[in-house]
């Protein structure tokens, strides 16, 4: 079966949460990104299609980054031409104004770009100090703004970093405040290495807040490494957050960072806000019937919990 049984879970909702929150779907680039085998474009755009179906109003679709880094984006001049008729938003990565070139060339009216909150990670990604990487995006958020774009700005290990250890929460709020100055709309907090727990994402979402920071303007980008993915996504949205970020199937991590494993499975997550009471807009069975469908062409099976309880998949 691929839907959820009649009334199920049961809808109980919790004091001092948001009555919706938007997922925003990375597992068309963040996914697939990770992945060993390139996944052919038809099948990519397929994908981000069903995607699309299934009431998700933000689908990320791919990467403008130069093909030696990621190859298996390698193919974006082809696939956003290919899905841009979607009625949904189709963010893209941009990680210069090269990439903010190609982009802009093919239409696209939401990009972001993905800096780092230590220094380890800075050069290893990008090959930068944190704030040479900050220089770098500042032209590429200046020149997005004024072609009227839509700017999210990742960052990446808020909460540890596998060089480095603990990040302090200073040094997090610091580079937060820098992106959102030089322009950027939202940032999308990043547990890299999913090594987050409740509160410390409070601690964070607090620090942000205090520092100026409007909790409206930021969502959450967890990995389930550990087990805490669900309860870091509870956590913030208690702060207020309404922006999730999360991957079909559980699909993904971070190939630049090899202890990143995979992604909260947004069907785990569509389980535990439905179970809120709280509206995200998406058809849990077709979700669940596209990871099928897209686990079939990995020649793998989800590691969602939901996805398996729900289409009983064996491992």
């Amino acid at each position: 079966m691929n839907a959820p049984e009649p009334g199920l879970p049961m809808a109980v909702p919790a004091e001092g949460l948001p009555a919706r929150v938007r997922v925003h779907e990375v597992g068309a680039r963040d996914g697939l990104q990770n992945e060993k085998a390139t996944v052919p474009t038809a099948v990519k755009a397929e994908f981000i299609r069903r995607l699309a179906g299934t009431g998700l109003t933000t689908v990320e679709a791919t990467s403008f980054v130069h093909p030696k880094w990621v190859p298996q984006l390698a193919d974006a001049e082809e696939l956003f031409p290919a899905v841009a008729d979607l009625p949904v938003e189709l963010p893209v990565l941009v990680p210069n104004e090269r990439g903010l070139e190609r982009a802009l060339a093919l239409g696209a009216r939401r990009v972001a770009v993905f800096a780092s909150a230590t220094e380890s990670f800075a050069r290893a990604n990008l090959n930068r100090t944190v704030d040479e990487a900050l220089a770098m995006f500042e032209p590429v958020v200046s020149r997005a703004k004024a072609s009227d774009v839509h700017v999210r700005g990742y960052l990446s290990m808020c909460f540890g970093d596998p060089w480095e250890g603990p990040v302090p929460v200073p040094q997090v709020v610091r580079v937060c405040r820098a992106l959102l100055e030089m322009g950027c709309d939202e940032l999308s907090l990043g547990d890299t290495i999913g090594v987050a727990t409740p509160g410390h994402v409070t601690a964070l979402l607090t620090a942000l807040t205090g520092a100026g920071v409007p909790v409206s303007a930021l969502g959450v980008h967890f990995h389930d490494t550990y087990g805490q993915a669900l309860a870091n996504t509870l956590a913030a949205l208690q702060q207020g957050v309404t922006t999730v970020d999360a991957s079909a199937g559980g699909l993904g991590g971070c190939p630049f960072a090899k202890s990143a494993t995979g992604n909260l499975a947004t069907e785990d997550l569509v389980w535990m806000l439905r179970g809120l009471g709280i509206d995200t807009g998406v058809d849990l069975g077709r979700l669940v019937a596209t990871s099928v469908w897209m686990a079939a062409h990995l020649g793998r099976p989800s590691p969602s919990r939901t996805v398996r309880a729900l289409s009983h998949q064996e491992s």
